[in-house]
């Protein structure tokens, strides 16, 4: 009997990731798939090509042409807030407290990203201690073609806004809250972002005024909660979460960041900062662990020389930390409703 697209479709059904989704045609004995990804994962496509070719033969195809492609596309935001132009998920990366390390989760989780195909971009959003520059290695003013907008720089293949562009480095930023969130209201919608898949806001720790007045001004897709496995921090990190949950920005899960020191010489594993924290915290909001990194050397080594443990060693055991956080965020971010704001005719009032 011959194989049908139904047939063929089911042989593939188990192979896809979560939202993906397989096309299949039938031509004589051939088989032609295309499976679509609903996240960025290229360095997946050649397994899983691979793979449903063997299912789709297994199944009883003579033959099996497929195609593996990721595409992204724009999530809701909080109603009532336009998408920004050509960017189409903004995610962004918060805490409770500083010193947990999310500035460190945001440049790699940015490059675990871009790694995987996407186009990515990050907007450094802490006014008072702008952090990209440094941990990106990059420095320069922004260009501005018009006058009125400007062009973010480039690095390791991001695209990157910080006021740190835009004050010498060793300037103190002395701006009242309102300033400070113009500023960044300015920095974000007067850059020339182009277009991305992804856009990651680094949060100012805190769940002060800029960080509750950009949550309600910045069209978000979701929010990621980083948070060491310390009581301390976990409080604090409550908080954020409890702030996202008051302004509708939903949180796709926790990072648990320095979940365990490795040492470099034995292999033994310490959990220096407790263990479990992460998890706990995520179980008592219902949202997901997204991952637990690792406190290694080389990490902060790396983003203190500019480039980031993903973009110096990406084939490092930290970095596979990284590319695994990057995947579940995307899987988070993909299973979220869809925009159809573009799909709306608009209104027209005539008398």
């Amino acid at each position: 009997m011959a194989l049908t697209e139904a047939a063929a479709r089911a042989a593939l059904e188990s192979l896809l990731p979560p939202h993906a989704s397989a096309a299949v045609r039938i031509d004589g004995g051939t088989v032609h798939a295309t499976l679509t990804l609903a996240h960025p994962a290229q360095s997946r496509h050649a397994a899983l090509q691979a793979a449903a070719s063997d299912a789709l033969r297994a199944a009883g195809a003579a033959a099996a042409e497929v195609t593996v492609r990721s595409k992204v596309i724009a999530h809701q935001a909080q109603r009532g807030l336009p998408l920004l132009p050509g960017v189409a998920n903004i995610v962004a990366v918060a805490s409770g407290k500083g010193g947990v390390g999310k500035s460190t989760v945001t440049a790699n989780l940015a490059l675990a990203l871009a790694a995987e195909g996407a186009r990515v971009g990050v907007m450094d959003a802490d006014i008072y201690g702008p952090s990209m520059p440094m941990m990106l290695g990059v420095a320069g003013r922004p260009e501005s073609l018009d006058g009125k907008t400007m062009e973010p720089l480039a690095a390791h293949g991001l695209k990157v806004a910080s006021i740190g562009f835009l004050v010498k480095p060793d300037d103190a930023v002395v701006w009242r809250g309102p300033m400070a969130t113009q500023a960044l209201d300015q920095l974000l919608k007067q850059t020339n972002w182009g277009e991305l898949d992804y856009l990651l806001v680094d949060l100012p720790p805190g769940t002060g005024d800029i960080q509750i007045t950009l949550a309600q001004r910045v069209p978000l897709t979701g929010a990621v909660i980083v948070t060491t496995p310390q009581d301390v921090a976990l409080a604090d990190a409550r908080k954020g979460l409890a702030m996202f949950g008051k302004v509708n920005v939903p949180v796709l899960g926790v990072v648990e960041n320095m979940a365990f020191y490795c040492c470099p010489n034995c292999g033994h594993e310490d959990a220096l900062f407790g263990t479990g924290g992460g998890e706990r915290l995520a179980e008592a909001a219902h949202v997901p662990l997204l991952g637990r990194l690792p406190l290694v050397r080389a990490v902060r080594e790396q983003a203190d020389a500019g480039t980031p443990i993903v973009a110096a060693a990406p084939d490092s055991p930290a970095a596979a930390s990284y590319r695994a956080l990057a995947e579940q965020v995307a899987l988070a971010v993909a299973g979220l409703p869809k925009d159809y704001s573009s799909k709306f005719p608009p209104i027209q009032v005539s008398s």
